[in-house]
C-alpha cells in the first residue's frame, strides 16, 4: 500500500500586492507532479488555472484575474492531493475605472481582456507556449563547455525554440546526469503535454460551438439578401447606401469625439512640455544657479553643474536646448574671467592659487593659467623687492602700474595681509627704539630679506606643484590634466630658472648697492645705489647684516633650490664677510701696528717680548666681534687664513722701529728677538689662539694653525732668519781666506806645522760670540743658528781647500790640521751638509802615509783641544735638540 500524498500548501506569493493581470509567483509544498495533476487555482476567490504555469511542485506562475473580493487567500487544488490551504494571503489593488468621455491626466491605454466567464480549465495556458522545462523533471546543467558543444554539432542549438533545435545537444547540456527512469517519465510527460494541446484545442471549439453557428448563419443570411438584390453594382443598391451609412456614422463619430480628441492632443502636448520642463529642469535653471552660486563663491558646484551640462547638451541640435546652453557659456566666461582676475591678484596665498588654478582647468580656460599665475608672482616679487629700495632712499613708494595708476605700496598691502604672515620669524623682538638707533641699511636688508622669505618659497612650491601635476590632482586622478602640465612645465623649465636667477641676483645686487656700490657697474647704481649720504656702517652692523642674508639664504636652501641658483647669494656672502673682516681688521691692524711703540725690547726668560701676548689679545678682542663673519657654514670658504697673513704681515713684518733708540740694541739682536717671537707665536699663539676660536664655536681651527703657522709665519720666519744668518755667517766666512793666506802664506812652501794658526782661533772666537749673542736671547734658537753658522763655515773651507793646485807634505799636514781641529770643536752643530763639505776638503788633501806624521797630526790636535778647553766648552752638545723646521 502507498501512502496517500499530503494537500497542496501554500506559503508565499510575490508581490503580496497588485491589480487584476499582476503576473505572480506562487511557493508552497506539494503544489503537484506535474502540469496534468494541477486542477484548480483560485487567488481572492477567482479562478486563475487557465493562466497558470506549473513549474515544479513548490512553484507555480501564474495572473491574478479580476477577482470580487479585495483580499483572500491562495488555494490550489491537485489531483493527487485533493483542496489545498493557505498560510499567506494576496490583496488586490482595484484601478479606478475612467470612462471613454472622463477628463483624465494620462490617457488609459486599452487592455485585452482575457474572457473568463468560461471555466474552460483544460487549455494550455499561454505563459506556457515556451516552457523552461518542457520535459518537466529536475535539471542536471552539465559542464561540458559551450566551444565543445558547437565543435561536436556544428549549425545546430540547444534552444528548443530554435529552428536548428538539437535534441541530443539540449539533452547533453541540461539532462547530462539524468538516469534513465527519469527520462522515460520525460518522455511521458512530453505525450502528455502534447495529448493536453490537442484536446485543448477541442476544447475551445466545443465550447464556442453556438457562436460559430450563430456567426454562420449571419453570413449566410446576409449572402442571401445580397445574392436577392441582385444589384452590387448599381448606384443605389444596398451596398452602396450601407458604405454611406457607415461612413456618415463614421463622420459623425468623429464630430462627437472632436473636441474629446482636440483635448486629448492639446493635454497631450501640454503634458509633453512639462515632462521636458521637469525633465530637462537642471538645464533650463543652471544659468540663474550659475549665478546664484558663483555669488556665494561655491565654484565647485557650478563646475559640476557646467561638467554635466557639458555632456547632456554640448552637441544637441534642439533649438530650445541650444539657446539654453549659450547662456550657460556666456555665464562661465565670465566666471573665467573672474577666476583668472583673482588668481593674478596679488596678494595672494598658494592654497587659493591652485585653487583657482584647478576651477580654470576644470572650466577648460584658454591658455596655461598656472603659468600666468607664475609670471605674475615673479613680476610681483621683484616689484616688492625694488620697492624695498625706493623706500629707504626717499623715491615715491607707491607702486605705478602700467596703465599709471599709483596704488597703495606693496609692501603695505603686504603687511596688512594676514593669510601671508610666517609663523616665526629669523629675529628676536626688538625694542621700540631699534628703528630710530638701527642704520637704514641694516633695516633694508632685513626688510628686503623678509620680502623674499615670506614669497619666494611660495613661489617655488607653485612651480614643484606645477611640475609634478599636484596642482589639477592630489591624488593622481584626472591624469590627462597632470601629463598636460608635466609637458608644459619641462617645456619652460628654463624660463623659471631665468625667473629664480632674475630674482636672487635683484636681491644681490640691491643690497650691493646698499653695502658693496663698487662691486656693481655704473649702470645698475641708478637702480640699486643711491645709499652715498647714509651712515658707514661699523663691522658690527655689517655682522648683523651677514646674519640676515645667511638667514635668507637657508631659507631657500632648505626648498632644495639647486645650488647653482643661489651661488650669486654665496658670492655676496663671501664679499660681505671679507668686507666686514677687512673693516674690522682695519681697526685690529692700527692697533697691530700700534704695538711697535709699545715695544721694549725686553726679553724674559722664555726669550720673548710682550709683543705676543698683546697680538694675541688685539685678535682675541676681534675674534668676540667676528663670530659671525667667521663662522663657517656648509659651501662658504674660510676667510679667515687672509686674515692671518694679513695680521702677521701687519704684526711682524710692517713694525715700524724708527722712533727706537739704536742705542738700546743693535739690529742683529733685534732680528734674534723677532725670530724668537715668531717661534712663540708658532708654538704658543696660534694654539691659544685656536683654542679662542674653539671658544667662541669656529670649526677648521686644525686647519687654521696649519695654513698659519706653515705659511704665513714659516715665510716671515724664514726671512728673519736668512737675514741674521747672513749678517753673522757672511764676515766669519769671509775671515777665513784673509786670515789663511796673511803672511803671504804658501801651502806649496811651508815650515813642519806647530799647531793650529789664529785665523782659525779666531773664527771659532767669533763662532762663540754668536752663540753667545743667540744664547741670551732664546738658548731654543742656538742649535738653529749655529747649524747654519757651521755649515757656511764648512762650506767655505771646502772650497779654499779646492782650490789649492797643489799641497807640499808640510802643508797638507798643516790643512788636515785645521780642518780637524776646526770640524771637532764644533762638532756639535754638524749637519748632513757641514759633514759633505769637511769630507770634501779632507778628500781634496794628499793623504798621509807615516806613520810620525799620523802621530804629529794627533799630538798637535790634543795640544790645541788643551789650550782652548775653556772656549770650546760652549760647543759641547746641549740637552736642548735642534728645532726641525
Amino acid at each position: 500500500m502507498s501512502r496517500a500524498r499530503q494537500p497542496p500548501l501554500v506559503t508565499g506569493i510575490s508581490p503580496k500586492e497588485g491589480a487584476a493581470w499582476t503576473k505572480v509567483t506562487i511557493r508552497g509544498e506539494n503544489l503537484g507532479t506535474g502540469p496534468a495533476d494541477l486542477i484548480g487555482l483560485s487567488i481572492c476567490g477567482h479562478n486563475c488555472l487557465l493562466t497558470a504555469e506549473w513549474m515544479s511542485a513548490s512553484k507555480i506562475v501564474c495572473r491574478v484575474g479580476p477577482a470580487k473580493d479585495d483580499k483572500g487567500e491562495i488555494i490550489v487544488t491537485t489531483k493527487s492531493g485533493g483542496l489545498g490551504t493557505s498560510t499567506v494571503s494576496f490583496k488586490l489593488l482595484r484601478p479606478e475605472r475612467i470612462g471613454i468621455l472622463d477628463q483624465s491626466a494620462v490617457w488609459v491605454d486599452e487592455m485585452n481582456y482575457y474572457d473568463m466567464r468560461t471555466d474552460r480549465n483544460k487549455g494550455i495556458s499561454p505563459l506556457s507556449l515556451r516552457p523552461s522545462n518542457p520535459l518537466g523533471i529536475d535539471l542536471d546543467k552539465g559542464k561540458i563547455p559551450q566551444k565543445d558543444m558547437e565543435l561536436t554539432f556544428p549549425g545546430m542549438s540547444g534552444d528548443f525554440t530554435s529552428e536548428n533545435f538539437s535534441a541530443t545537444w539540449y539533452l547533453i547540456e541540461n539532462h547530462s546526469g539524468s538516469s534513465f527512469d527519469q527520462l522515460k517519465l520525460a518522455a511521458s510527460n512530453l505525450k502528455k503535454q502534447a495529448t493536453k494541446k490537442n484536446e485543448g484545442s477541442l476544447a475551445y471549439v466545443k465550447g464556442g460551438l453556438s457562436t460559430f453557428f450563430e456567426a454562420q448563419d449571419a453570413l449566410a443570411a446576409i449572402h442571401q439578401r445580397l445574392e436577392s438584390d441582385g444589384t452590387e453594382r448599381v448606384e443605389g443598391s444596398m451596398t452602396q447606401r450601407l458604405e454611406n451609412i457607415l461612413n456618415r456614422a463614421s463622420d459623425t463619430a468623429d464630430t462627437l469625439f472632436q473636441e474629446v480628441l482636440g483635448r486629448k492632443d492639446k493635454a497631450d502636448s501640454t503634458r509633453n512640455a512639462l515632462n521636458v520642463l521637469q525633465r530637462f529642469k537642471f538645464l533650463f535653471n543652471l544659468p540663474l544657479n550659475i549665478e546664484r552660486n558663483i555669488q556665494k563663491g561655491d565654484y565647485d558646484v557650478v563646475i559640476n553643474d557646467y561638467e554635466k551640462a557639458k555632456s547632456l547638451f554640448g552637441n544637441t541640435e534642439v533649438p530650445v536646448f541650444k539657446k539654453v546652453y549659450a547662456e550657460v557659456e556666456t555665464r562661465i566666461g565670465a566666471l573665467r574671467s573672474l577666476l583668472l582676475e583673482k588668481l593674478l591678484q596679488t596678494p595672494s596665498t598658494l592654497h587659493d592659487q591652485k585653487r583657482y588654478i584647478r576651477y580654470l582647468s576644470d572650466l577648460h580656460a584658454p591658455g596655461d593659467p598656472a603659468w600666468l599665475c607664475i609670471y605674475a608672482q615673479h613680476k610681483w616679487i621683484l616689484q616688492l623687492m625694488q620697492n624695498c629700495r625706493d623706500e629707504f632712499i626717499g623715491v615715491s613708494v607707491g607702486a605705478v602700474d602700467s596703465e599709471g595708476d599709483t596704488r597703495p605700496s606693496a609692501l603695505g598691502r603686504l603687511g596688512h595681509t594676514a593669510s601671508l604672515k610666517r609663523g616665526g620669524s629669523l629675529r628676536t623682538p626688538r625694542p621700540r627704539t631699534w628703528r630710530f638707533e638701527t642704520p637704514q641699511q641694516v633695516q633694508f636688508v632685513e626688510k628686503l630679506s623678509d620680502v623674499v622669505i615670506g614669497q619666494l618659497p611660495n613661489f617655488w612650491k607653485l612651480w614643484i606643484s606645477y611640475v609634478n601635476g599636484s596642482l589639477f590632482s592630489e591624488t593622481g586622478e584626472k591624469s590627462g590634466q597632470v601629463e598636460k602640465s608635466k609637458k608644459n612645465a619641462r617645456q619652460r623649465q628654463n624660463d623659471f630658472k631665468k625667473m629664480i636667477e632674475e630674482m636672487t641676483h635683484r636681491l644681490v645686487k640691491l643690497v650691493r648697492g646698499a653695502l658693496l656700490p663698487t662691486t656693481l657697474p655704473q649702470t645698475d647704481l641708478n637702480l640699486y645705489g643711491g645709499w652715498e649720504n647714509k651712515t658707514e656702517l661699523t663691522g658690527a652692523w655689517l655682522t648683523q647684516i651677514i646674519h640676515t642674508v645667511r638667514g635668507c639664504h637657508d631659507a631657500l636652501s632648505a626648498l632644495e633650490i639647486p645650488n647653482d641658483l643661489l651661488q650669486v647669494i654665496q658670492d655676496l656672502l663671501l664679499e660681505m664677510r671679507v668686507h666686514c673682516l677687512m673693516v674690522t681688521l682695519l681697526h685690529t691692524a692700527e692697533d697691530v701696528k700700534r704695538l711697535a711703540e709699545k715695544e721694549d725690547w725686553v726679553v724674559d726668560n722664555e726669550g720673548i717680548t710682550s709683543l705676543p701676548a698683546q697680538f694675541e689679545q688685539c685678535v682675541v678682542q676681534m675674534l668676540q666681534s667676528l663670530k659671525e663673519p667667521l663662522e663657517i657654514k656648509p659651501g662658504e670658504i674660510n676667510v679667515f687664513i687672509n686674515c692671518l697673513e694679513q695680521l702677521s704681515t701687519k704684526t711682524n713684518g710692517d713694525i715700524d722701529t724708527s722712533h727706537i733708540n739704536v742705542f738700546l740694541c743693535v739690529q742683529e739682536q733685534r732680528l734674534l728677538i723677532i725670530l724668537s717671537n715668531c717661534q712663540y707665536l708658532e708654538r704658543r699663539t696660534f694654539l691659544n689662539l685656536a683654542d679662542h676660536f674653539e671658544k667662541h664655536g669656529f670649526t677648521g681651527t686644525e686647519k687654521i694653525t696649519q695654513v698659519s703657522a706653515t705659511h704665513d709665519n714659516k715665510h716671515l720666519d724664514r726671512n728673519l732668519f736668512e737675514a741674521y744668518i747672513e749678517r753673522r755667517a757672511d764676515p766669519i766666512a769671509g775671515s777665513l781666506e784673509p786670515g789663511i793666506y796673511a803672511g803671504y802664506f804658501d801651502w806649496r812652501d811651508c815650515q813642519p806645522p806647530t799647531g793650529v794658526r789664529n785665523y782659525l782661533k779666531e773664527a771659532l772666537v767669533n763662532i762663540i760670540t754668536v752663540h753667545a749673542e743667540v744664547f741670551t736671547v732664546s738658548k731654543d734658537l742656538v742649535p738653529r743658528v749655529l747649524s747654519r753658522i757651521v755649515e757656511s763655515v764648512a762650506d767655505e773651507m771646502c772650497r779654499l781647500m779646492q782650490c789649492v793646485s797643489s799641497f807640499s807634505k808640510n802643508g797638507a799636514l798643516q790643512a788636515r790640521l785645521e780642518l780637524c781641529a776646526l770640524r771637532d770643536a764644533i762638532a756639535a752643530y754638524l749637519n748632513s751638509e757641514s759633514n759633505s763639505s769637511f769630507k770634501l776638503a779632507l778628500d781634496a788633501l794628499p793623504q798621509l802615509h807615516s806613520g810620525g806624521d799620523k802621530k804629529l797630526l794627533e799630538e798637535l790636535l790634543n795640544k790645541f783641544k788643551s789650550s782652548m778647553q775653556l772656549q770650546l766648552t760652549c760647543f759641547q752638545p746641549a740637552c736642548v735638540q735642534p728645532v726641525k723646521r
